[in-house]
């Protein structure tokens, strides 16, 4: 179970390893929205994106416990496409362990740097969970290492919830925020978001967005049990993961809606932040705005927070 003390810790643990990313605002994309627009820009994160925030907190409340009993901490895994395999990675570096991350082989080339640039090793698989999870189990049973769940593991939601938790304190406490807004994958984002908005910003309705091309999450959250998406191809490559029993469960309780967007919009989307804001998001960060842009008679004169999620994209295949 995870309470707003449960975040408050991880906040505390994680707070020297992470950047308090600023709030940003944009006259222009208000303008074009009819939106009082608030964005959190985990793309200036550590590592590029907000999963610093879960793969730090597990890692450290890790090394915390076994500090406890007078061990060392041992090496750890997770399977990624990009943004928690850097988290992990970075996170291990941190307290001085080693990390064996599982990658598809069609991950980023930029995120797949990066994860050898913080000393992990990579064992590449093929693009499906399966393959993720198989190449998993025989690290762990080859290493010995414990594994980093991306999103179904208390800790991580905790530390993703810190996001949110900060752009509530920035600036939804004297005026509180009609929404918030994060993109769905896993959940373990969302969840976290959904917890902290609930406990501190009760008012707040928390919508996601999900790209049509990997909508298994709105599926689950109208039937009530983890599904597969139709098909899954999307340019959001960092959404492409299934939600577990854990997550659906803190979707069903503490968010509003789910609302879906085409790989097109969420290019515009992308591109707009790039044009109007002068930073570089990837293709996931990018889908919440495309969500409010395509129904924005929905949140018209509203006061809405938006998490854009993570910088890292390849630059040789831009969508626009």
């Amino acid at each position: 179970m995870i309470l707003l003390e449960t975040i408050q810790a991880a906040h505390d643990r994680i707070r020297a390893h992470i950047h308090r990313t600023p709030v940003l605002t944009n006259r222009t994309l208000n303008g074009l929205s009819g939106v009082d627009l608030y964005f959190k820009p985990e793309n200036l994160q550590k590592i590029g994106a907000f999963k610093a925030r879960g793969g730090l907190n597990a890692v450290l409340h890790l090394s915390e416990q076994e500090r406890y009993h007078g061990r060392t901490l041992g090496p750890v895994t997770t399977h990624s496409s990009g943004n928690h395999a850097q988290a992990v990675a970075f996170a291990a570096r941190q307290v001085g362990t080693m990390a064996y991350i599982v990658m598809p082989r069609t991950a980023p080339e930029v995120k797949k740097e990066a994860v050898l640039g913080y000393g992990a090793d990579i064992i590449e698989c093929e693009p499906t969970l399966e393959a993720r999870e198989a190449g998993v189990r025989e690290v762990m049973e080859r290493t010995g290492a414990t594994l980093i769940h991306p999103f179904d593991d208390d800790r991580v939601i905790a530390g993703q919830a810190t996001a949110a938790k900060e752009l509530i304190e920035d600036a939804g406490l004297d005026k509180p925020f009609d929404v918030i807004m994060a993109p769905v994958g896993g959940g373990g984002l969302l969840s976290g978001t959904a917890l902290v908005t609930h406990f501190i910003s009760p008012r707040t309705r928390v919508v996601a967005g999900e790209p049509e091309g990997a909508a298994d999450a709105i599926l689950s959250f109208k039937s009530g049990k983890v599904e597969k998406a139709p098909f899954i191809k999307t340019i959001a490559d960092g959404l492409m993961t299934s939600l577990s029993e854990r997550t659906l469960g803190y979707m069903r309780e503490h968010v509003t809606d789910i609302l879906t967007v085409s790989d097109a919009e969420i290019g515009a989307a992308m591109r707009l932040v790039w044009e109007r804001m002068k930073i570089i998001i990837e293709p996931s960060a990018a889908v919440p705005l495309a969500v409010l842009l395509k129904n924005n008679e929905r949140f018209a004169g509203q006061k809405v927070g938006i998490i854009l999620t993570g910088g890292n994209v390849d630059l040789g295949k831009l969508p626009f």
